[in-house]
């Protein structure tokens, strides 16, 4: 399964990116204006940083005219853009459109099993689940997100799906365990979920065990 971080913040992409484990990255208009910079400068900084992976942009306008001509424009910023467009119908033909000219697609808040049947059938290259939203509703979310990935392989889709809105590690779990084929995640939450109290309690052992030692060098 690859790991997205869900931010535009340049600093943190650039401090988890070292850590090797870092496929992509996911923006969004919230995050793009916490961040503060110019949006379209941020965007090609962070695809310079990514080296390839994708990055999704999302559009910003909601006249059917203007959401094509944004998303052929955001798409040229760089190579490994992938515009971001929301699974609302009226965008259907939109969608259709920009995905016959090859424009990489990830389509976003998806809520249901037939909104994600559809974006397959057009050919999505990701559809984003919004597994947090489905949690504020007391939605089955677990359940949900492996009907999706067992709709997408029983008809052989090559549309990823991409767990969105995680706000803890359980629903990391549940992402992993639904067989997702990506989960983008926020920083906060990517380096909480690579941390284990086990784990630092076995490192502070060695160390004092070792200490006791009184070796100064070693080997």
């Amino acid at each position: 399964m690859q790991l997205f971080l869900d931010t535009a913040d340049y600093q943190s992409i650039k401090k988890l990116y070292e850590t090797g484990i870092v496929d992509g990255i996911t923006t969004n208009p919230t995050n793009l204006r916490k961040d503060g910079a110019n949006p379209k400068e941020a965007i090609k900084k962070i695809c310079e940083l990514m080296q390839g992976k994708p990055v999704s942009v999302q559009v910003t306008e909601s006249d059917l005219d203007a959401i094509y001509a944004q998303a052929q424009e955001i798409a040229t910023i760089s190579d490994n853009v992938v515009v971001k467009i929301p699974c609302y119908q009226p965008y259907y033909p939109v969608i259709q459109k920009l995905l016959g000219q090859n424009v990489p697609l990830n389509i976003t808040l998806v809520f249901s099993l037939p909104q994600a049947l559809a974006m397959c059938k057009l050919g999505a290259t990701y559809i984003s689940p919004f597994l947090g939203r489905w949690d504020d509703i007391d939605a089955d979310t677990s359940a949900l997100l492996a009907e999706i990935v067992d709709m997408k392989n029983e008809y052989d889709f090559g549309t990823k799906v991409l767990a969105a809105s995680l706000r803890d590690v359980p629903s990391v779990h549940q992402a992993i365990n639904a067989g997702s084929d990506v989960a983008t995640i926020s920083p906060a939450l990517f380096e909480k979920m690579l941390k284990h109290p086990l784990t630092e309690q076995g490192m502070e052992k060695f160390s004092q065990d070792w200490n006791k030692l009184g070796i100064s060098q070693f080997p």
